[in-house]
Parts: C-alpha cells; structure tokens; sequence
C-alpha cells in the first residue's frame, strides 16, 4: 500500500501481457467458510451486525485523518483523502458486509476510511503456514469515473505501530491492492530499504493478473495470502479465487533482510480505500480528476487468518463419537458429544454435509471429553451456528472448562441469521486456556423457545 511512482513501469507492462448478535438475514454464501482441511481459525470477522454501525472495536482499530501521529504525511503514500469514523465511510451493511466508502464533498474534498486489526502478531508458526483471506469486492468503477481509486487488504509488521519511520524493513504484504479501476489484482512485499534495496523500493517485490471470471469490481472475488514456513527456503505466496498468481522466496533476499521482517511478533491486517497518491497516479496520474465519481464502496464479506502446521499439538482429528479426546484447534463437531441434556441431532445442509445440534435453547448442554489444548494458549473461539428464532429471541453460546458449574471462559449472542440451516461462523475471545480439559457448550437465553444450531467449533490462538 506504500508504495510509490516507481511502480508504473513494470506493473503497467505486466498487465497488458477482501461480543457480535447475529441478524443478518442473507443466506451464509460469503459467511467465513469451516476451516479447510487441516488448518485451525486464528481469528475471523464476518462482518455481522445491524446496518449503518461501526466494525466491532474488539476486532478493529480506525485510522483517521491524514497519517498516525509523528509518522509521514499522506500516510507516506501521497494520498489526498482525510479518513473519518463517520458511518458515512465505513459501516456495516446489515447483510453480513463491511464497506468502505470514499466521498466528496462540494468543495472536492475526499474523505474514505481505513481500518486495522487490534490483533498485531499474526505470524506463521514454526514449521508451519500461515493463511490469511478475504472475500472482496472492489469499488465498482471503471474507466476515467474510477482514477484515483486505491482499495487494499494488506498487512504490515507489528513494528511499525507506534515507530512510523522503520517502514519498509519490518515487512509489508499486499495482499489484494488495486487502482483506478483496472481489471486486475497486485500482490506485493515491501522489504529492505527504501529507496532501492532487495525489495526494490518503492515499487516493491510485485506481479498482478487480471481476477478470474467476472471482474474485480462487478463480484466478489477471495484474496490469500499464505507465509509458509514449513519448507526449506520459506515461501511467500499470493492468490485469486484459489489461482496462486505470484510468489517469493527466502533466498531472493539476503538473510538480514528476511530476518528483520519476519523475527518480530507478527503482522497486523489493513482494509481501506485510498484516493489519490503514488500507485494510481503512476498508472493515470494525476489523480483523482473532476471526472472521478464518488461513493463506490469496497464491500468486504468476511477477513479470515488460519494456521496449519507447527507447534507441539497433535494433529487436527475430529472428537470419535462417545469416546471423548481432540485437538482443539480442528474442527470439532458438534454432534460429537459425550454427554448432553435437550439437544437433537440432525442432518445439515451446510458444507461438507454431516449433523448438526439442533432444539437447543435455554439451559441445553453438550459436553466433549478431553479436548487437548496444547501448551500454547487459546484464546479465540469460534462456531458455525445458525437459528430461525422468532423475532426478539435470542442468547448466548458459552465455553465452560472440566465443569458446567464454573464461569464461562468466553461466549457469544446470536440470533435469527436467516434460517435454522442459513450458517454462520462467530468467533469470541476466551481467556488463555492450556492443557487438556473436558469442554461444555452451554447455551443460555431470556426466552424458553429454541435459539440456535451449531454444526462444528474450534478454538485458536
């Protein structure tokens, strides 16, 4: 998202050969997806909520005005527009979508948003890969309408919060940026030194494709990027709707170079529409003109971070029905369970097919056996859940450890997301759990009717 004039050349020559209540009512196509196989959820945001709030501030930090304080002007990019928490610019939409909306006011003046995650220290583990994604759709703009327009999903070293000046040498990934409009996705690592270095600032370590299918802007489209440290060198890897369209490797930098951006605690993650600046101006400049059409939001679906691999857990098995033991980072399933008081099992529509739990409502348990946690600490929870509860009616899904009778150590609220079969994933927050213990999902509501159904849960770090 740094980057700056010299990226023209090359980009352009290589493009001519992104405590929550659920009451979303739309079905759960863009909701997170389960954990594909193998992975375990790291954190997740689904973008859930009721239309015209801000993003969760558990989750989210928003940026505002025209750079952090102490740090470069324009955000370091030369960018023109003053970023607000105004719902105006950034707001859910009611329907399970985050969007992000620059605008213009009558004196020509821009505004738009930009937000990051509290979580700074997403990193892959030792041995293993990490996977973060969004399901995006860029502003829909095209042609001289859309010069100026600078949507990103990118992710930057931990290091940089609170320093502002050590950029690009604590690492940036682009994971999906665009520019004024073109049919096509940039993925790009900022590395080294600026200007020149091993990442050949400012331009960066960069390829771009045009999305398949449908464009960039007219549908949605999944952005991935996966840091892969289970492989001799280390791999950085980049992807559209499942096509890997560019990578980097270890040992295409130096070994100082590669240690200083990827040795410290981690990354955090940026969503945000720019307008104007380096990269758009470069490819149309100078942007944005009087032909540049306001109000074209990005909508994001969903934001993702999953990890694979590493660490000292066993590998992800299922919970055998009626034995108990699992791991708690796979994918647990729900109908699993060793003991329970007023649930059902049922057949689920949701993907990878299966049971589910159903009926469940005030007071209702299921209990899991011997859930191994690990020496490292847990503390994200997340379900797949679903309800068609009546208006009004809603209520908690609770972790308890080794006994229902102690304090939940986390939960969450939901309500009527569209249909007793329209899914849902939710994550929370849990205290730091280790170990092995015996786990319960209680569910606690204000009203006596049926609120939920859970399919599967899992725990992450």
């Amino acid at each position: 998202m740094r980057r700056h004039a010299l990226v023209a050349a090359t980009a352009a020559l290589t493009l001519l050969t992104g405590a929550l209540v659920v009451t979303a009512t739309e079905p759960a196509e863009g909701a997170v997806p389960p954990p594909p196989s193998g992975w375990n959820l790291v954190w997740a945001d689904d973008f859930n909520g009721p239309a015209n709030t801000l993003p969760a501030a558990s989750n989210w930090i928003i940026d505002t005005g025209h750079g952090y304080p102490g740090g470069p002007g324009n955000w370091g990019t030369g960018e023109i527009q003053n970023y607000t928490s105004s719902i105006q610019n950034l707001s859910l939409d009611g329907s399970g979508n985050l969007r992000i909306t620059p605008l213009r006011d009558g004196a020509g003046n821009w505004t738009s948003a930009r937000i990051e995650t509290q979580k700074s220290d997403f990193k892959a583990p030792d041995n293993g890969v990490l996977r973060i994604e969004a399901r995006i759709q860029m502003p829909n703009v095209t042609g001289n309408a859309a010069l100026g327009y600078w949507p990103a999903f990118w992710a930057l070293g931990q290091p940089y919060r609170g320093n502002y000046w050590n950029w690009p040498g604590i690492g940036e990934f682009d994971i999906m940026e665009n520019v004024n409009g073109i049919n096509a996705v940039w993925g790009v690592l900022h590395c080294g030194v600026n200007p020149g270095g091993p990442c050949n600032e400012t331009t960066g370590i960069g390829a771009n494709r045009a999305c398949p299918g449908s464009s960039c802007q007219s549908a949605f489209h999944t952005y991935r990027f996966e840091w892969d440290r289970s492989v001799s060198p280390n791999q950085l890897r980049w992807y559209v709707d499942g096509t890997q369209f560019h990578s980097v490797s270890q040992n295409q930098l130096d070994a100082g170079t590669w240690n200083n951006m990827t040795s410290h605690a981690g990354y955090f993650l940026l969503l945000n529409v720019a307008v104007g600046g380096a990269f758009p101006d470069a490819l149309g400049g100078p942007t944005p003109r009087a032909e540049t059409v306001p109000g074209r939001p990005l909508v994001a679906d969903y934001v993702a971070v999953w990890s694979r691999g590493g660490g000292t857990t066993p590998p992800p098995t299922d919970p055998p029905p009626g034995g108990g033991g699992g791991d708690a980072y796979s994918s647990l399933q729900a109908e699993g369970f060793q003991g329970q008081s007023g649930v059902t099992v049922e057949a689920t529509t949701d993907a990878g097919g299966g049971q589910n739990i159903a009926a469940i409502a005030n007071g209702d348990w299921t209990l899991y056996r011997g859930i191994n946690f690990g020496s490292s600490p847990a503390r994200q929870f997340a379900a797949r859940v679903a309800s068609g509860a009546a208006g009004g009616v809603s209520g908690l899904v609770e972790v308890r450890l080794d006994n229902r009778a102690n304090a939940p150590i986390g939960s969450f609220a939901v309500g009527n997301t569209g249909g007793w079969q329209s899914w849902r994933t939710v994550p929370a927050n849990i205290s730091g759990v280790t170990g092995t213990h015996d786990v319960y999902l209680t569910f606690t509501s204000g009203q006596p009717a049926d609120f939920v159904n859970v399919n599967w849960f899992t725990f992450g770090h």
